[in-house]
C-alpha cells in the first residue's frame, strides 16, 4: 500500500500508466480535475492556485493513508497543481487502486470533499481584463 504526493507548479500532463500488470488490484480510477470556464458565474481564463507548504503534502499524504486504511485501496497518487493553470487544462488528479471498484469509488469521493474541506490550498479566478475604452 502506498500514498504518494506531488505539488506541481502549472498544468499537470497526460497521466502516469497505471500500475505494473502483476499489481494486484481489481479497480483503476483516475480523476481529473479540469478548469472550466465559469467561475461563480463569471466567465475566466484561469485559476491561480496558492499552496501552503509543507503543510499541504503533509496534509494530502495523510489523507491518502487515512483512505487506504479505510477503504483497503492497494495505491493513491494525489497531483495537485500550484500557480495558474488555464482554462481546460488540469489542476488536479488522483489516482485510486483498489481490489474492487466500490472502494475506489468511495475513496475518490471522500478523499476530494476533505482535501476541498481541510487542506490549505486556495483557488483565486483570474478573468480577462476589460477592453480600454478608445
Amino acid at each position: 500500500m502506498s500514498a504518494t504526493v506531488r505539488i506541481i507548479d502549472g498544468a499537470i500532463g497526460d497521466p502516469a500508466p497505471v500500475l505494473s500488470p502483476a499489481a494486484q488490484f481489481g479497480a483503476a480510477i483516475v480523476f481529473d480535475g479540469v478548469v472550466r470556464s465559469d467561475e461563480g458565474g463569471r466567465t475566466i481564463r484561469a485559476l491561480a492556485y496558492e499552496v501552503y507548504e509543507p503543510m499541504a503534502s503533509n496534509m494530502l499524504a495523510e489523507l491518502g493513508r487515512e483512505m487506504l486504511a479505510k477503504h483497503g485501496l492497494v495505491a493513491i497518487m494525489v497531483e495537485h497543481s500550484r500557480g495558474e493553470v488555464l482554462v481546460g487544462q488540469r489542476s488536479f488528479r488522483l489516482t485510486v487502486h483498489a481490489l474492487h471498484r466500490a472502494e475506489a469509488l468511495a475513496a475518490v469521493g471522500e478523499f476530494i470533499d476533505r482535501m476541498k474541506r481541510d487542506v490549505p490550498i486556495w483557488k483565486t479566478a483570474l478573468h480577462d481584463s476589460p477592453p480600454v475604452p478608445s
